[in-house]
């Protein structure tokens, strides 16, 4: 389509928004900017607007029908773009995979141009900064489910980076967060779409304002409560056939180093053991030897082939407690696994993605329930660990179920050798602060080869990153806090209070459609002959 120069901009925008396929580029382009607010680019302050250009071209549809499909392109871009450290492994899969979960941005650009589209009255874009965001925290909470991909690149995690933030994770969890990133989006669209409501924007974007800094000084903060000293052991990258026995034997010497530190735990990556220990009972006896070195207990990560309680055999990853004895008997087995990474979801159906890239070969095997591990300790005065595996780290509900348990410090065992060079594991390391800061307990986030990373009670970073390319051992000083926060205390109350908002737009809707007056009845046609318009008096 030519575009004559001379027309204005906002007619050559709307030349170009005419034509289909340059509006469907457009859309899984703009899908794809929020993924520039995540690590490793880290533009925190990008997120509270890269939403904006999205909502003015779902606005901007003609129809309903066509915002519909601007939503579920736009959600295909955002699915690449903060999945694309994926493609390595999936291939062409991670786009059919995209095209299916973007299928749930479909409803909420119907319900962003519904609201927005045309001229909406300053009440109606008033309600549209809390109506958008609720629907899209709908699709957070859907695509959260492990067999949709779990809970990676929610839009909250963002601002793992930025204390105000971290404080109202305290309160609400990644869900407040997500809520308040989507309000000022929706505000920002409106400020620049909708100039009868600038207003309801501007006061929009003051009520997030406010909430926000009274949360910042009215919140308690967690209650310090002690500290603990506890090292973490990262081997780096090791090559080779052997690689499994040369990584146990580089985490071997590293943890010899630590001797003397007056240590209270030395944490593994995962997959840092290859054997069941059962079966190699001397792998278990050197890292009995490494206990008694260092002065602590050592908490590694199993892969390996195991029969389970009932039976069956298959591979799990499990967190083991070794002591100066040997194993202590606390075991925790990774309960919720990797989609394609460590079993495929529907194999029947979706095994052929095993011959398109590297999905799993066998499925793993899970655990049935979270488990806190308890240190050697004057009577019940021991450290209470919280484990999890790897993926499990970006769920919310495992970390608060942990705390709930009674644990003090979280443990995230991880790997993310498979995607080196990527934003994977700067991305991964950051969950940690949130989950520290919606808990109130520090989180250690372990890995085989970075980025290795602690977090204080409050999401604050404690001590330095163990980057990528690095081969060592660190000790920190781990701050512990007592107390509960409101999120443990409260739940996932933001996604209730998001489909309370749906609902009372329903409501409203309903109500509204029930106020209208129904069409009354056809007038006749009338019918005017050529002998009666020529005769006025008839």
């Amino acid at each position: 389509m030519r575009i004559p120069v001379g027309r204005p901009g906002w007619a050559r925008a709307r030349a170009f928004a005419a034509s289909p396929l340059r509006r469907s580029v457009a859309a899984v382009a703009a899908g794809a900017l929020p993924a520039l607010a995540f690590p490793e680019p880290s533009l925190w302050w990008f997120a509270y607007v890269a939403l904006v250009p999205w909502m003015l071209l779902v606005r901007s549809a003609p129809t309903g029908r066509r915002a519909a499909i601007d939503g579920w392109l736009g959600g295909i871009g955002f699915m690449i773009a903060v999945h694309h450290w994926l493609i390595p492994s999936l291939h062409v899969f991670i786009v059919v995979l995209a095209a299916l979960l973007g299928l749930m941005w479909a409803p909420w650009g119907w319900l962003t141009h519904s609201l927005l589209g045309g001229r909406p009255s300053p009440a109606r874009a008033a309600a549209a900064v809390a109506v958008v965001p609720s629907g899209w925290l709908m699709i957070e909470l859907a695509r959260s489910w492990e067999g949709l991909g779990g809970p990676w690149g929610l839009l909250g995690a963002s601002q793992w980076d930025v204390s105000p933030a971290l404080r109202l994770a305290s309160v609400g969890g990644v869900w407040l967060v997500s809520l308040l990133v989507l309000a000022v989006n929706t505000a920002v669209t409106v400020l620049i779409a909708v100039p009868k409501a600038r207003a309801a924007a501007v006061g929009g974007g003051v009520i997030c304002a406010l909430t926000t800094t009274a949360v910042w000084i009215w919140v308690p903060q967690p209650e310090p409560s002690g500290r603990a000293r506890i090292a973490v052991v990262q081997p780096g990258v090791v090559d080779g056939v052997e690689s499994v026995d040369r990584r146990f034997a580089r985490s071997e010497e590293l943890t010899r180093e630590l001797a003397g530190q007056d240590l209270d735990l030395v944490v593994w990556g995962e997959s840092s053991v290859g054997a069941d220990l059962r079966e190699r009972p001397e792998l278990a006896a050197r890292i009995a030897v490494l206990s008694r070195v260092v002065g602590a207990d050592v908490l590694v990560n199993v892969d390996a082939r195991r029969t389970d309680e009932s039976g069956g055999a298959g591979i799990f990853k499990s967190s083991v407690l070794i002591g100066p004895k040997g194993p202590t008997g606390d075991r925790y087995d990774k309960m919720r696994l990797v989609p394609f990474g460590e079993y495929i979801p529907a194999r029947a159906l979706l095994g052929w993605a095993t011959s398109v890239g590297k999905a799993a070969g066998e499925d793993r095997l899970r655990g049935s329930r979270p488990v806190v591990m308890v240190l050697p300790g004057d009577g019940d005065d021991g450290l209470r660990l919280g484990p999890l595996v790897c993926f499990e780290s970006a769920f919310p509900d495992m970390s608060r179920q942990l705390t709930r348990d009674g644990a003090q410090v979280l443990i995230a065992q991880s790997s993310t050798s498979s995607f080196q060079g990527s934003w994977a594991p700067e991305q991964h390391a950051a969950l940690a602060a949130l989950r520290a800061a919606e808990s109130g307990r520090p989180m250690v986030h372990a890995t085989l080869t970075g980025v290795s990373a602690v977090y204080g009670p409050d999401g604050d970073r404690v001590g330095g990153l163990i980057g990528t390319d690095t081969s060592t051992s660190a000790v920190y000083d781990v701050p512990l806090a007592a107390g509960t926060t409101l999120y443990v205390r409260f739940g996932d109350w933001p996604v209730y209070a998001a489909l309370a908002v749906l609902a009372a737009l329903c409501a409203s809707e309903g109500a509204r459609s029930l106020r209208r007056p129904a069409p009354g009845p056809a007038a006749p046609p009338v019918h005017t002959t050529h002998e009666s318009a020529a005769r006025p008096g008839r």
